[in-house]
């Protein structure tokens, strides 16, 4: 982590340049691994070799010198409050093998470790858990090594590169609440993976034709009377989501018409007018018929204005934007392909189906009896031309369960054609999101709009900054970025905190809350960090420095090693697709930090070496919980 200038937040070179150091107070660390690996190197390992991995390998070497045993994995867990020690290892699973009883091999593995390790100090056994104390060198030299690396946490570049597609909207509706779970769980990841060493492409698949944009155009043609969104004072994206559901609306009703008319529900369905005339408006548009493409692009660039501003506005780009209507004729030539191979077949009618019950799927539809395309033929022609245009080693799609099914055949099929990139796809399955009065539907108007729900945090973030009154010296423009961060944040967070898989009950009154397990506690931290270290230099105080061995506090040791477990946490979240992982990582460095803070004395410290930690522990903290929620997408104010 890169000293600072806490006045202005100027970055200036790190203490030790991009040179690699050896802590003369941690020998093991020194003997063992000759150098820390604090800065640069090509490898893919993590910059600082942790105490609870100097452990484990102290452990195997016990096993294999004092009993023989070949132990590849050592699992540590943390001691019970009742007893004294950090790190716990349980001996029970070697009474049998090695027929001693597990206190005589606690007692043995204790003796070994604290002898050889360098980084324990004490032990003690209970029954079948070896309890290991951590020496206070060995947890002030792991905060001065992960303090003084402003890559801690990240890998290095590891040569591959994925892509990461997510968003996809349609261009008959504006965004709204399940799009912003997309569009934030897209981004994040992505910048997950970067932060894993990977080069990392964004990309966004726009679904810009068929019959549902049909029914917007038609809506539209038929009751908009040349209104623009500058006349009628709407975002683009809004105005034509209005006539969609106009659209329906008023389709609706022509179904309630034939059916009170004797005909059938499912007929009345087929043949209602507006049905009719939206289904040979596609046909128009297939055709290139130039007033229906000029109509389609017109609103298409409405909307397209309308998706760039919310985009900005929280925060998502893409490095490549795919639409649809350049792209849904592609995948006739693999459909060729498969057909020559034998992957597919044709049944009588001349439509082109593939038999997929070996991969317990079933037979799919690759292209219909005239001819035209379904669905996975554009699919497969889209996953062709995206490699040639960017040979990833991964592909991800970030997209919700309910097309499970499709991704599983994709991918079934892309194998069967022997596509050499098939092996990296994936289909990143999140839940939905619903609201408690049941699930959105952009047809009815019954979803949470993006825009609104970004501009309601907001709101609610400034009533709740005003109310306190510890901003008042803030001028109008700093309150505005403020709450901006602020209200983004609690929504981001909210939406992230949750494993994707699961589906999530959208609650508005708990988005917006600022206090307990949300964005807002975690800013807050940060903001308290800074204020520490704003007023350190105000008096002076140098920290940017090597600290000395000092007694550590329990909270102290406490913060140190949640400090020391970033590297794994972006690795978990990294193999998982999972910022949620991150998200509780974050809450658990604001969590300890806010204890810590409450414990004891940092500015007051007479001790100079104690508070010297304090104040690198707290710089540590800063450090590592922005990057955190960087990874979130989410950015953490100096002050609040």
């Amino acid at each position: 982590m890169a000293k600072l200038n806490v006045e202005n937040d100027t970055k200036i070179e790190p203490i030790f340049g991009n040179t690699s150091i050896c802590l003369s107070n941690l020998p093991y660390f020194c003997g063992l691994f000759s150098c820390l690996r604090l800065l640069g190197g090509a490898t893919n390992e993590p910059r600082l070799m942790q105490i609870e991995a100097i452990i484990k390998t102290s452990l195997q070497s016990a096993l294999k010198e004092i009993y023989n045993v070949e132990e590849p994995t050592i699992a540590l867990q943390p001691t019970k409050k009742d007893f004294e020690g950090f790190y716990t290892f349980v001996t029970f699973p070697y009474t049998k093998s090695l027929r001693k009883p597990p206190v005589e091999i606690g007692n043995a593995l204790g003796a070994y470790v604290l002898e050889k390790s360098g980084v324990v100090s004490s032990f003690n056994v209970v029954q079948g858990f070896l309890n290991l104390s951590i020496d206070e060198s060995a947890w002030v030299g792991a905060l001065n090594a992960l303090a003084l690396d402003e890559n801690f946490g990240f890998a290095a570049p590891n040569g591959q590169s994925v892509m990461v597609e997510f968003s996809s909207p349609n261009t008959n509706k504006p965004l709204h609440l399940g799009h912003l779970r997309n569009n934030f769980l897209g981004d994040s990841v992505a910048r997950i993976l970067k932060a894993n060493g990977y080069d990392v492409i964004k990309t966004c698949l726009v679904n810009d034709r068929g019959i549902h944009i049909c029914k917007s155009m038609l809506a539209y043609a038929k009751l908009g009377n040349g209104e623009t969104p500058e006349s009628a004072e709407m975002k683009g994206d809004h105005l034509i989501g209005k006539y969609y559901v106009l659209f329906d609306k008023e389709y609706k009703q022509q179904i309630q018409t034939l059916v009170a008319e004797g005909m059938t529900k499912e007929e009345a369905e087929k043949k209602a007018p507006w049905m009719l005339e939206a289904q040979e408006l596609l046909r128009k548009w297939e055709q290139g018929d130039e007033a229906t493409v000029t109509l389609w692009k017109t609103m298409n660039e409405w909307v397209y204005a309308g998706f760039n501003d919310t985009y900005q506005k929280i925060g998502v780009s893409f490095d490549k934007t795919y639409y649809e209507s350049n792209t849904y004729l592609l995948g006739k030539d693999a459909v060729e392909e498969g057909l020559a191979k034998g992957v597919f077949f044709k049944k009588p009618d001349n439509s082109v189906w593939i038999d997929l019950t070996e991969e317990g799927l079933d037979e799919k539809l690759v292209l219909r009896g005239d001819g035209t395309s379904v669905y996975i033929t554009q699919d497969l022609g889209t996953t062709d031309l995206k490699f040639t245009d960017f040979s990833t080693n991964k592909s991800i799609w970030v997209v919700g369960n309910e097309q499970d099914y499709h991704f599983q055949v994709l991918f079934a099929i892309l194998k069967r054609l022997g596509r050499t990139y098939a092996e990296g796809c994936y289909h990143l399955s999140y839940g939905m999101v619903d609201l408690p009065s049941g699930k959105m539907k952009s047809r009815e108007g019954t979803v949470v709009d993006a825009d609104e729900l970004v501009a309601e945090v907001t709101a609610a973030a400034a009533e709740e900054g005003n109310a306190k009154g510890k901003i008042d010296d803030f001028t109008e423009a700093e309150k505005q970025k403020l709450f901006s961060m602020l209200g983004l944040g609690a929504l981001k967070y909210y939406l992230l905190k949750v494993d994707p898989q699961k589906r999530m009950l959208f609650n508005p009154a708990e988005s917006v809350e600022l206090h307990g397990h949300t964005g807002p506690f975690i800013q807050y931290t940060h903001a308290r960090t800074r204020s520490v270290l704003r007023k350190a230099v105000q008096l002076g105080i140098d920290w940017n420095k090597p600290a000395s061995t000092v007694a550590l506090t329990a909270s102290e040791q406490e913060v140190i090693f949640a400090l020391t477990q970033f590297p794994d946490r972006v690795a978990d979240a990294g193999r998982n697709y999972s910022p949620a992982l991150i998200s509780q990582y974050a809450y658990e460095l604001a969590k300890v930090y806010n204890t810590f803070y409450a414990e004891v004395s940092i500015l007051q410290e007479p001790n100079a070496a104690a508070q010297h930690v304090r104040l690198l522990l707290t710089q540590a903290i800063a450090d590592s919980i922005r990057k955190a929620m960087e990874l979130l997408g989410i950015e953490v104010p100096d002050r609040m």
